[in-house]
């Protein structure tokens, strides 16, 4: 049982330190030098006598405190209603869809590219570049997914979807359907050609030389030909053909493409 050690202490000091009379006050007062009391002694009988005056709760006391803060009783059941048990077995489970297959996504990339020699990103071929985000309306990429599988296309992403492989995916895979189109995540085009907004349209013509950089390999500034805004790809190219003089044949041949 604990023992209050300051009041032991005080008591123990009222017990022995009597009160002074006058003349003892005045013997104080009148002394050049104070001899220190000394800290007095706690004996057996004093924590006995500390013990005795802590307050001990029994279980009677216990009992009395039950007795009058009593637990709540439990809910009263009503006659003829019978409250159903919780099956969790028999909870909603969700539908068990189709994973996502990215080797299967990777593939159709590539067979994309291989089943159209001259197109997409080969160097001996016209190059059309379409710089998207997921952040653009669904109807107006899958529009563009449409034009690009007709002209040979290259799609653009800065990068993944809220940092997510498998959503990026499965947004590609969403707006893609069954049209056979390259899609390619590329940070650093985005700055080779100083892409500022989507969609943006880049038109790099047979042949054109590029060179090591810093973000891989760049082409002259000159070299290519870029608009930018919410049009159609064969908008574009209409718009490079009439435009650009340099690019009208590149042009005119991506547009002969999608039978334009």
């Amino acid at each position: 049982m604990a023992i209050n050690l300051h009041w032991l202490l005080a008591e123990r000091c009222r017990q022995r330190v009597a009160r002074p009379g006058a003349a003892g006050i005045a013997a104080v007062l009148l002394s050049t030098s104070a001899i220190a009391q000394p800290v007095p002694q706690v004996t057996q009988a004093d924590i006995a006598r500390a013990q005795a005056l802590q307050p001990v709760i029994t279980e009677q006391d216990i009992a009395r405190a039950i007795r009058a803060n009593p637990m709540p009783p439990d809910i009263p059941t009503v006659p003829g209603v019978v409250t159903p048990q919780v099956r969790v077995d028999a909870l909603p489970q969700p539908h068990p869809g189709a994973t996502i297959d990215l080797a299967q996504i990777a593939q159709g990339f590539e067979a994309a590219a291989r089943a159209r020699p001259g197109r997409g990103l080969q160097a001996d071929g016209d190059q059309l570049l379409v710089f998207v985000t997921f952040a653009m309306p669904d109807a107006a990429l899958k529009a563009l997914v449409q034009q690009a599988a007709a002209a040979g296309a290259t799609l653009l992403l800065r990068g993944l979807e809220a940092g997510s492989l498998v959503k990026t995916a499965a947004h590609a895979q969403q707006i893609m359907g069954t049209h056979r189109v390259a899609l390619q995540i590329d940070p650093q085009a985005f700055d080779r050609y100083a892409v500022r907004q989507a969609p943006t349209f880049v038109l790099v013509p047979a042949g054109t030389a590029s060179e090591p950089c810093g973000t891989g390999s760049c082409v002259a500034p000159g070299a290519y030909a870029r608009v930018a805004g919410d049009v159609s790809l064969d908008y574009a190219l209409t718009t490079f053909q009439a435009r650009t003089p340099r690019f009208a044949g590149a042009a005119a041949r991506l547009l002969a493409r999608m039978g334009k």
